[in-house]
């Protein structure tokens, strides 16, 4: 178990609503506070339509929150794009230019040394277990290769916070279960904090310090658990009758507040 010291992440009583085309207004995410700590795997697991990926949205301030507050470290605001990385579900890289490229492109919108940057793109790609691939162009890798750049990519500036969107999703189960060991790998050496939504009991149960079930929509933070297991995880640890009692009490959770929504 990473050990947990300073909050470096916290949200208030966030809230987000939308107007609908008939002029109604609709509450997407209800209510939802969470601390993270430096270091930490926070999952967010729930069903479609709760409001995962917009609450991730907000913490990362690409989408305001209609009430709530979002706060870095004790400065009173969201973190911004300098000070995270992010994943999203599918890997966004730029089709046109090359691994490489794609990877240190943080430093080509910075203007900072090519030089530099080139060195730690491919310190990166060697990270993410695809050393020597950086001439290659997206269309040439498989999906997982993909998201391994993407990952990588993320990385580039050492963030301090990780935000990810159901990166795996788009995976073979095979390849899924592949990248979440070669991610807990990567956070044992990059240390930055995780806020990872998934709609995987599996995978949120193996990866994470803390897992927080949401509601059905207006999706709201109804339960957490912390597997204490993820200090000695291997892949022999997904058959233990410890961690099929975790997702089994997450599964529990979830399916009952999927049922009951907000009741």
């Amino acid at each position: 178990m990473v050990a947990l010291t300073q909050q470096v992440l916290r949200a208030d009583s966030v809230s987000k609503s939308y107007w609908s085309k008939s002029g109604e207004s609709k509450v997407a995410l209800a209510d939802a506070s969470l601390n993270v700590a430096q270091g930490e795997f926070v999952s967010i697991i729930g069903p479609s339509g709760c409001g995962k990926s917009t609450f991730l949205q907000i913490l990362a301030k690409l989408v305001e929150p209609t009430t709530g507050t979002v706060d870095y470290r004790g400065t009173g605001a969201p973190p911004e794009p300098k000070d995270y990385g992010f994943v999203f579900q599918q890997s966004a890289l730029l089709p046109w230019a090359s691994v490489l490229r794609n990877v240190m492109m943080p430093a080509v919108i910075g203007r900072s040394d090519r030089r530099e940057a080139a060195g730690r793109a491919e310190d990166l790609l060697g990270l993410v277990m695809l050393p020597g691939i950086g001439k290659k162009l997206p269309q040439e890798l498989s999906g997982g290769m993909r998201q391994r750049v993407a990952i990588a990519r993320a990385l580039f500036n050492r963030p301090d916070i990780l935000f990810m969107d159901e990166p795996f999703g788009a995976l073979d189960a095979m390849t899924r279960d592949d990248m979440g060991f070669e991610l807990l790998s990567i956070m044992d050496q990059e240390r930055c904090a995780v806020v990872f939504v998934t709609h995987s009991i599996t995978e949120a149960v193996l990866l994470s310090d803390k897992i927080v079930v949401m509601s059905a929509g207006p999706g709201r933070f109804v339960e957490t658990f912390r597997p204490e297991f993820r200090g000695s995880r291997d892949r022999d640890i997904v058959t233990s009758a410890e961690f099929r009692n975790v997702e089994a009490d997450v599964r529990t959770a979830l399916l009952e507040r999927t049922t009951k929504g907000s009741s």
